[in-house]
């Protein structure tokens, strides 16, 4: 027996002997995923399998630490257990292994140096989700196969690894919800293969102003999210340029993102997936919704001045998120031409004048907020802005439509109004203010006379003398009949 696929059943508790026992010598592919399993019978701390190439048992209870696979292993995935523990060395002496998964357990520790060593055949490395920690390793080596590198949510420090420029096979760069302390590396753009490159909820600093003075391109980029970071400075308008990925349907690109056939002969494919900001919802996509999928977030940072036009050249672009800066000026009309557009949201920033109406155009727009600028004027009607509430516009006092409860006024309704306008403006339109109104009037008038006449009972003669007047000519209380 050769081939052993036992996924998605409900085998609970350790794996069974019999798989164990059989087979040592011939088996080369077993799938155990998406089971119960919690470990093996005695823990063997190498796979009894010696000849195995594909061993996968994601998706299940497996605790302790990583079994270390054959020499021969191919294709090596525990993603989604509960293994601890640091990766052991002897992983870096398996010199044919194509992907190596250990993605969402416990496990901890620095990475051992040596797994740069693999990456000339190494295709996939996905650690993310471990508690992984300390700095990336540096020891990529030049023409190295990786395609893919997953590092996201651990605890990873320092500065990214220089030696990424030798991954020119590299496709997908996810580092994602780590403590990486460094400047944008301008360097990737160099990587003329690299389609998605996520740095979201770093430490990552500083402007961008030097970016395309060292040749960056980044010519198949679809995805960035550089979010949660501490960018400053003004975007410059050249950046977007080179992105010719995003200037076409993401549907209509003839290479798809990273299906990555690992063993032609098996007809192995290694899929993944990754955590986007989309439509205020952080969500996992797979690689089938990424192929057609194009993003930029460059949300919660610090940068400021204008929107560059040149984002408006990216007419495949589905996502664009640049809330929580500091833009000003005024938002591009010749955004009405991304005719892919699903989500914009540009709110907290600083921009100013009208929502362009241009927008209107935009037939696919789900998602639309400017809230918290300085922005004024009508909001644009029709299509997909009918759908839009009003938390999409809220801290924009100048703006006005019945939505935010505030109609707008015409050209003849800010001159100046007529007499007979305003006199009619005085008076009560509303029979509800007509007799709430009488009714303060006779309460006023009632309680007027009650005093006036309290004051007179008592200081009459104080009155009679200070103005020398006639009691007579006084109006007389009401009752005063001790005083006859």
């Amino acid at each position: 027996m050769s081939i052993l696929v036992l996924s998605d059943n409900n085998i609970e508790g350790l794996v069974p002997e019999w798989i164990l026992n059989n087979s040592q010598e011939t088996l080369q592919i077993l799938d155990l995923s998406n089971n119960s399993i919690c470990g093996f019978h005695q823990h063997p701390h190498f796979l009894p399998w010696v000849r195995l190439k594909f061993f996968s048992i994601g998706y299940n209870q497996l605790q302790g630490r990583l079994p270390i696979p054959p020499l021969s292993m191919v294709v090596y995935s525990t993603s989604n257990n509960n293994l601890t523990g640091e990766i052991p060395p002897l992983i870096c002496k398996m010199k044919s292994l194509q992907v190596l998964d250990l993605s969402s357990n416990n496990m901890t520790g620095t990475l051992p140096l040596c797994l740069g060593n693999i990456s000339n055949l190494l295709l996939v490395l996905d650690l993310k989700r471990n508690n992984f920690q300390g700095p990336m390793m540096n020891t990529f080596t030049h023409g190295s196969s990786i395609k893919r590198i997953d590092l996201s949510e651990n605890q990873f420090t320092g500065q990214l690894s220089k030696s990424l420029v030798n991954c020119t096979n590299l496709k997908v760069l996810i580092l994602r919800g780590n403590s990486f302390h460094d400047v944008f590396p301008f360097w990737l753009g160099t990587l003329s293969k690299l389609e998605v490159l996520i740095l979201g909820s770093n430490k990552f600093y500083g402007s961008f102003h030097d970016l395309t003075a060292v040749g960056s391109q980044f010519p198949k980029l679809q995805i960035i999210d550089l979010s949660d970071n501490g960018f400053s400075g003004q975007l410059p308008d050249k950046l977007f340029l080179s992105w010719n990925a995003m200037k076409v349907d993401a549907g209509k690109l003839i290479n798809g993102i990273l299906e990555i056939y690992v063993d032609p002969s098996a007809s192995i494919i290694s899929p993944y997936s990754t955590i986007l900001t989309n439509k205020y919802v952080k969500r996992e996509y797979n690689n089938h919704v990424l192929n057609i999928f194009t993003v930029i977030d460059l949300s919660c940072n610090h940068f400021e001045g204008h929107i560059p036009q040149s984002l408006s050249d990216l007419h495949g672009l589905n996502s664009l998120n640049l809330s929580n800066n500091h833009f000003t000026g005024h938002i591009l009309l010749s955004f009405g031409n991304l005719k892919n557009l699903e989500s914009l949201d540009l709110s907290r920033n600083e921009l100013s004048g009208e929502i362009p109406h241009e927008l209107v155009q935009l037939n696919f727009l789900g998602i639309f907020n400017v809230s918290f600028n300085h922005l004024h004027g009508s909001i644009p009607q029709g299509k997909q802005f009918n759908t839009f509430d009003k938390a999409s516009y809220m801290g924009n006092p100048g703006l006005c439509v019945e939505l935010l409860y505030k109609e707008c006024q015409s050209s003849k309704a800010s001159t100046v109004p007529s007499t007979s306008d305003m006199s009619d403006s005085l008076l009560p339109n509303d029979r509800s203010d007509l007799i709430v109104i009488s009714l303060g009037v006779g309460s006023g008038l009632v309680i007027g006379i009650f005093i006036g006449n309290f004051l007179y009972v008592r200081y009459d003669d104080w009155f009679i003398e200070r103005f020398q007047l006639r009691k007579e000519k006084w109006i007389r209380p009401l009752s005063n009949k001790s005083r006859k």
